[in-house]
C-alpha cells in the first residue's frame, strides 16, 4: 500500500476548521460541516487530524498562538501603560469589527470549559493565565518605573482588567454597543492611571 501523502496546506485547513468551530461551537459542528469548511475528503481529514476532538485542539492552539504573538509584541514596546492601553483598544476594535458576533474563540471555549477534556482545559486555562500574567507584569514594571501608582495591587488589578476584557468580548456579542464597550475600556485604563483625552 502506498503511504498517504498530504496534498493540502494543513495550516489553512486548521484555520478554516477554526471558523467552523467558532461559528457553530464544538458539539454542533459536524464532520460534514468540517469537511465542507476545510474542503477535505474524509480520508484526508482522518489521516491528518485523527478526529473532531483532535482537530478542535489544533484550532485552539493555532488561535492561542496569535494571542501569544500579540502579547509578545505589546510587551516589546517597553511601555507598560501603552501596552495595556493597546491591548484593551484592540479588544474593543476586534469586538466592534466582529459583525457576526462570534466573540473570542478562547473566551467562548472558557465559558463552557466543563464540557471539554483535559487538553482543552489546559490550553484555555494557560491562555487566560498568560493574559493575566502579561497585565500583571506590565503593572509591576510601570510601578518600578514610577509610571503606575504603587497604591494599586498588581495581581488584583490584573484580574480586574482581565475581567473587563472578557466582558467586552462577551457583552459585545450584540448586547452592548460600541459606546458602552469604550466606557468599559476607559474604566480599565483609569485603573492604572491612564488619563483619558477629553473630547474636543
Amino acid at each position: 500500500m502506498m503511504p498517504w501523502v498530504k496534498s493540502f496546506d494543513e495550516e489553512v485547513a486548521i484555520e478554516n476548521a477554526m471558523k467552523v468551530f467558532w461559528a457553530k461551537g464544538f458539539e454542533p459542528a459536524s464532520i460534514a460541516d468540517l469537511l465542507k469548511g476545510t474542503g477535505l475528503n474524509r480520508g484526508s481529514f482522518y489521516n491528518a487530524f485523527g478526529d473532531k476532538q483532535q482537530l478542535f485542539v489544533r484550532t485552539l492552539q493555532q488561535y492561542d498562538l496569535k494571542r501569544h504573538i500579540l502579547l509578545a509584541r505589546l510587551e516589546a514596546l517597553d511601555n507598560p501603560k501603552e501596552a495595556i492601553s493597546q491591548f484593551i483598544d484592540s479588544t474593543v476594535a476586534s469586538t466592534v469589527a466582529d459583525k457576526d458576533n462570534k466573540g473570542c474563540f478562547l473566551f467562548n471555549t472558557a465559558l463552557n470549559i466543563s464540557s471539554y477534556d483535559e487538553k482543552v482545559n489546559e490550553i484555555v486555562s494557560n491562555g487566560v493565565r498568560e493574559i493575566e500574567a502579561f497585565l500583571r507584569r506590565c503593572i509591576e514594571v510601570g510601578q518600578a518605573r514610577d509610571e503606575i501608582s504603587n497604591a494599586i495591587n498588581p495581581e488584583a488589578t490584573a484580574k480586574t482588567l482581565l475581567a473587563l476584557i472578557v466582558s467586552i468580548r462577551v457583552l459585545g456579542r450584540g448586547v452592548f454597543v460600541e459606546e458602552a464597550l469604550i466606557t468599559i475600556a476607559n474604566q480599565g485604563k483609569q485603573l492604572i492611571g491612564i488619563s483619558l483625552t477629553e473630547p474636543t
